[in-house]
């Protein structure tokens, strides 16, 4: 089976979308499942306005169609609502060819933190771009839920996975002061960086990422330390090293480092908002609340092998079991002969309604 994923964040972006996309594809390989890529790479681009570090697609209809029609999918999977995912949208109506959707980010509290734009007017403009969809795949129950009531129809669960042999506790000294309160993502207004960055703590804060706010905060908070991206091992190692994950988003859907933090046996504090508060639920593997301060220095107590535990039932693999799954379920299956399909996981689809 051949699934063509079209998507506006791609490499050399690094964030959770392109993280997930491509662990999908590696984990999809042992269900005889091939996936291809449809991205900017393709395409001239412009730096993202206010961002630009990211850059968007300027596709044509006739590139899409041809690009399609080379890689010859048996399934098409649009997972974001930029540019490309839009063309490749207008692509399978005009063709009457069905196709699935995901939910990564949420756009309207993006928006709204740089531009002076109501969030039902996105939320309106994101309800009609996934309205075709046979399946709008989400993370959580709790995001699932939320879609639904906001009007999204199709609906369906997408977990996400943990990469174990990569992220795992080991025995690392970064020779700072302890304890070391780290925290993994990109550097940018939507992220609250500055809720963490003010709380006084003892021992050290530890930033790894880059964007658009960084050379500001470096200048606002001269005690704490910025790494700039790492990736692979060098990141494994810094995750190990440090004492307690720091989460301070209110708006991610998810939040992938939360469970690359606990598998390698970093316990997490947070707000009780979605993303941490669908990731961890009940486990004890994390500290959630309003006093971000005092959620720091709690999750300090925490097991780290309670966490290490938790994240092992997480993996990719499960996920892209689930990813196969929705799209067999839904038959959202392009007409071409002589296509050759997994068969189905077995396991029955929980659909959300409002």
């Amino acid at each position: 089976m051949r699934i063509l994923v079209a998507t506006d964040a791609w490499h050399p972006q690094v964030n959770g979308v392109v993280r997930t996309l491509t662990k999908l594809a590696d984990a999809a390989r042992s269900f005889d499942v091939e996936f291809s890529f449809l991205t900017p790479q393709s395409f001239r681009t412009f730096a993202m306005p206010s961002y630009r570090d990211v850059r968007l697609a300027m596709p044509r209809p006739k590139r899409i169609a041809k690009l399609i029609e080379e890689a010859r999918p048996d399934s098409i999977h649009i997972a974001t609502e930029g540019p490309i995912g839009l063309m490749v949208r207008r692509y399978c109506l005009q063709r009457a060819l069905p196709f699935t959707t995901s939910f990564h980010t949420r756009f309207p509290e993006y928006v709204r933190a740089r531009v002076p734009v109501p969030e039902s007017l996105i939320w309106r403009a994101l309800r009609r771009f996934h309205g075709a969809s046979r399946a709008v795949m989400a993370a959580t129950p709790a995001l699932a839920r939320e879609l639904a009531e906001r009007g999204f129809e199709n609906v369906v669960l997408w977990p996400r996975g943990v990469d174990t042999k990569l992220f795992h506790p080991r025995a690392i000294d970064l020779c700072l002061p302890a304890p070391v309160f780290l925290c993994v993502g990109r550097v940018a207004v939507e992220k609250n960086l500055e809720a963490f960055l003010d709380l006084d703590l003892p021992g050290t804060k530890v930033i790894v990422g880059d964007g658009p706010a960084r050379a500001s905060l470096e200048q606002a908070y001269p005690d704490a330390i910025f790494l700039g991206e790492r990736h692979g091992e060098a990141l494994a190692e810094i995750y190990a090293a440090a004492d307690v994950f720091v989460f301070p988003s209110r708006t991610d859907t998810f939040g992938l480092v939360l469970l690359e933090a606990l598998a390698s046996g970093l316990p997490v504090a947070a707000f009780p908002v979605r993303g941490p508060r669908d990731v961890i639920g009940e486990a004890p593997v994390g500290v959630l609340d309003e006093d971000l301060r005092g959620a720091c220095l709690a999750a300090l107590d925490i097991s780290r092998q309670d966490c290490v535990e938790f994240a092992a039932s997480h993996t990719w693999e499960a996920s892209a079991r689930a990813f196969i799954d929705r799209i067999l379920a839904v038959g959202a299956v392009l007409p071409r002969a002589g296509a050759v399909l997994p068969r189905a996981g077995g396991v029955e689809q929980p659909r959300f309604v409002a």
